[in-house]
């Protein structure tokens, strides 16, 4: 089931709203309990947890489309897909209607796993708190990620929605990541100028960067692209002048146009972050998703390549 056209985004429900202390207590004292306990609570409003901001942003651009081409359905589906038992759905549906959110499709799976479900809603894209699901569905060869909650609020653009990228393992294959793990930086180095005009393979999330860009042209073919209200951000710990060129030129293969492209040579991201201030940010290391975090950016950890491996056994 899926609107001619549309991009499915398939979010948890503990990646919408913070389900912390509710977590808790199916954790500590079960199903039953947990169940009892969100019926109770059905008339208290659920807060945003952080997924939250990415849907309002995706909801603020379904809008200005609907301004541009109210015929067309090329745009955002946002389905609540969680394994949700579905006595607990009351309160979810209180908590969307409580921020006016438009989610009309929701899959409550009664604890049974949702990536089947997944792949039946033709999800472009799927973000869950649980690490194990978003590792199964990436398995699956589904776009997902893991969602971080920022450790600090701040204050997200209303008017545009912007996301970013990690390259290696996010929006490019493995390749070049796995040549720095097994052989060291120089040899990475040669490796990408040697191979600078072949393109990388993709990466998990390239479709999704790719429905992106197809909303951006939507919004420029109607005179729009100084007031486009998607922007998207490669930010990527290579370095421009020894290993950018394959990188840009890659993209430039697929068609893909990405706004900024911010190369820092091994510098952290974090503080990169914080003047972007992306709704969402997509990289494969921890490392970069804890750094993110502490400064506030809403971190996605995208479980796919080399690094899963080194994260595992360090």
């Amino acid at each position: 089931p899926k609107p001619q056209n549309a991009i499915t985004v398939a979010v948890s429900s503990r990646a919408l709203f913070d389900l912390v202390e509710e977590r808790r207590i199916y954790e500590e004292q079960g199903v039953e309990k947990y169940v009892e306990y969100q019926q109770e609570n059905e008339n208290v409003t659920l807060k945003p947890g952080p997924a939250f901001y990415f849907v309002k942003a995706l909801e603020h651009v379904n809008a200005r489309l609907l301004e541009l081409y109210p015929e067309d359905e090329e745009r955002f589906d946002i389905v609540l897909m969680t394994n949700n038992h579905a006595q607990v759905g009351v309160r979810l549906i209180n908590s969307i209607n409580h921020y006016g959110l438009t989610i009309e499709r929701f899959c409550m799976t009664g604890g049974q796993s949702p990536v089947g479900y997944l792949t039946a809603y033709l999800t472009n894209l799927y973000l869950s708190a649980d690490s194990e699901k978003v590792q199964e569905a990436i398995e699956a060869g589904i776009a997902s990620a893991t969602m971080f909650t920022a450790n600090k609020d701040v204050a997200y653009s209303d008017t545009q929605l912007r996301v970013a990228f990690d390259g290696d393992a996010v929006i490019f294959s493995d390749e070049s990541e796995q040549i720095v793990k097994e052989q060291g930086l120089d040899r990475f180095f040669e490796h990408e100028q040697l191979n600078e005009n072949k393109p990388l393979a993709q990466g998990p999330l390239k479709g999704f960067l790719e429905d992106l860009g197809k909303i951006q042209k939507k919004f420029y073919a109607k005179n729009e692209r100084l007031n486009c209200p998607i922007r998207t951000y490669l930010v990527t710990a290579r370095s421009a002048a020894s290993s950018g060129a394959r990188v840009l030129k890659t993209l430039r293969s697929w068609g893909l146009e990405i706004d900024e492209a911010l190369f820092l040579a091994g510098a952290p991201k974090g503080p990169i972050l914080v003047k972007i201030r992306p709704h969402i940010f997509f990289d494969d290391q921890m490392f970069h998703i804890e750094g993110a975090q502490k400064l506030g950016t809403i971190a996605a950890h995208v479980p796919y390549g080399v690094a899963q491996k080194y994260h595992k056994s360090s």
